[in-house]
Order: C-alpha cells, then structure tokens, then sequence
C-alpha cells in the first residue's frame, strides 16, 4: 500500500518515513492540499492531509472520484473538512484526537512571556548593539490574574504553568475541569473573565458556537493593558476588530500563533512575492504583537505522536476497526 501525505514540513518527513518503514510505502509532498492539488491523489486509497489542507466539498469529490477511501489527517482539529460531504461520499476520515498537550501551552506561554518583557524588540536592539532598556518594562505575572478560556488538556498543561508563576486562576469552559479547581481556578462566566484577567489565553476548539468568540464586545471588556494569547484557531478572534483596538493603543501585547486567514498563507515562504492580506499586513507591524505561523504543536515530542497516531489510523482502516480517531467511518458494505 502506497500512501499520499500532503503539507509534509522538511523536518517532520523523516519521521514519517521511519514510521511508515517496513509497514507501507508513502509518498510526501510539501504541497497542501486543495483543489488544484487534489487530482494528484488519483489511485491512492489512503492520503494523509495537514492542518491547512482545503477539504471542503469540491477536494472531497476529488479525492473520492480518484479512488481514496481513507482521508488520515494528521491534526486535532477538523474545522477544515466538510464531514457532511464526506460522508455522503463513504469516505473514512480520521484524526488525531491526542498529542503532546504540553507543546501548546508552553508555547502559548513563550509567547505571552515575549510580549510581556519586550524579547522581539531587545533581541533586535542587541543586535544592532544597542543596549537601552527604554521601553522594555515588563511586569512580573506572579499575583497576576490569568483568564483560561477552554480548560481541556492544553487549558489544563497552560494552567499549571501558570499555577507554578503564583497567579490567580480563572476559568471559563462547559465544564469545570476538576485538576484546574485542585490547582484553585476559579469558573466564571466569560464577561467577567475578560474583565479582570490580565492575560487571556485562549484554548477552545473552532466551532460554529466558538467563531469570533473574542469579538469586538469581547475585546471591549478586556484591560487596557492586558495581554491576549490565541494558540488555538485563528477564528477564535475576529481579527478586524483587534486591529481596531490596538490602533487605538490597547492591550500591553498580543501574541498570536494562529490566524484566522492563514490559509494559502502559514506554512509557505511569501517572503518574495508579498502578501495581500492587508489586516496580516497591518497586524504585523504593531510593536506590540507577535505572530507565528501556527508552530505551536512543532516540538519532536508532539510531531512524533501525531505520527505515531496517524499510522495507526492507516493500520486500523486496513484491519477494519473503529478508534476514538474516526470522524467519519465508511458506510456498510464500501
């Protein structure tokens, strides 16, 4: 059996190799998957897709038209698949409901700790050997309050994290995590959270009910001078309206590992030929913010798990079982 991945990143597609060695044969490419791309998979029964691949209904035709069966895809999130079609059209889809929750809230804390004590900045001053500390005052987080907006896993790792500065714990979920209340969390409803946080970090995944849940009347109730930290899914927040309030000077710092347009954009090299994006564009240049491209999970640690997962979502096909994996199991008798 020989297998189709897609948006394989250089350092991830060694390990998919070595993974895959002596079970099956597989095929990376370090082009994503979308429409123009999708008729590359014609005869293969399994293709392994990345996070930003464009499965919506059109791909999934595709992909169903050539021939693929199994749709593997190596994420947590599934907010880019079109289940529905996916469905209709008998075709698997799997994903890797587990990894390394570790990897995200260290990294979403990277990023808060940036912001906060000015690293981007000094870094680039040293470099220049410029030695003035002029605007970069911090603040210590210990007795701080922290807002965990989605205390699952990553909520929970990015609380302890923050139990272990000393700061006041805030929580805002469907349901309480009990590890978070042992560790003192506080659940409030999401209005006062915003209110009195002094970092909201965001770990709920995107879904209809959370799109745009850091809207413009969120933004509002949130501290002038707080700091906001999305390492979830860009369209938590709607990005327009956190241009509008940072040009008018809010927030000590945002730091953003997602965004919610990032498609066709994160993950490749746009250094030569610009971006048109022009809510990116203006993002990027307040001092106070920091962008990555969706990095979060990139730790050997967590890229190992989700390929250990996505084999074992290909092993499990190919014998015929179900996993908590499956997001949509073939029909009878396909």
């Amino acid at each position: 059996m020989e297998i189709l991945a897609f948006g394989v990143q250089s350092d991830e597609k060694p390990l998919i190799e070595k993974a895959f060695a002596g079970k099956h044969e597989v095929r990376c490419l370090d082009v994503f998957l979308n429409r123009d791309t999708a008729p590359i998979a014609a005869g293969y029964e399994i293709v392994s897709t990345s996070v930003n691949a464009d499965l919506g209904g059109a791909v999934l035709q595709t992909l169903a038209a050539g021939g693929t069966q199994l749709i593997a895809q190596r994420s947590t999130g599934f907010n880019n698949i079109d289940l529905d079609v996916a469905e209709r059209l008998a075709l698997r889809v799997a994903r890797v409901s587990y990894y390394s929750p570790y990897s995200v809230a260290e990294f979403a804390w990277t990023l808060a700790m940036a912001v906060n004590r000015r690293v981007i900045r000094a870094a680039g001053r040293t470099r220049d050997f410029d030695f003035r500390l002029d605007g970069l005052l911090g603040r210590d987080m210990h007795g701080r309050t922290v807002g965990v907006i989605g205390t699952g896993k990553i909520g929970e790792a990015f609380t302890r994290i923050a139990h272990g500065f000393g700061m006041k714990l805030l929580g805002w979920d469907v349901a309480e995590n009990p590890a978070c209340v042992e560790l003192g969390m506080r659940y409030v409803d999401k209005e006062q959270l915003l209110a009195e946080a002094d970092l909201v970090s965001l770990h709920v995944p995107l879904l209809p009910a959370t799109h745009h849940l850091i809207d413009k009347d969120a933004l509002a109730l949130m501290k002038d001078d707080a700091i906001l930290v999305n390492s979830s899914r860009g369209g938590l927040i709607d990005t327009s309206a956190l241009v509008v309030e940072l040009r008018a000077g809010r927030f000590l710092g945002v730091g953003l590992d997602v965004y919610e347009a990032e498609a066709g954009l994160f993950f490749l090299d746009k250094s030569l030929e610009g971006v048109d994006d022009d809510t990116l564009a203006r993002l990027v240049t307040f001092p106070n913010v920091i962008v990555t491209s969706h990095q979060a999970y990139y730790t050997e640690d967590a890229v190992g798990q989700i390929i250990d997962a996505t084999v074992k979502n290909v092993d499990d096909y190919l014998a015929g079982r179900h996993s908590e994996n499956v997001l949509v199991p073939a029909r009878p008798g396909s």
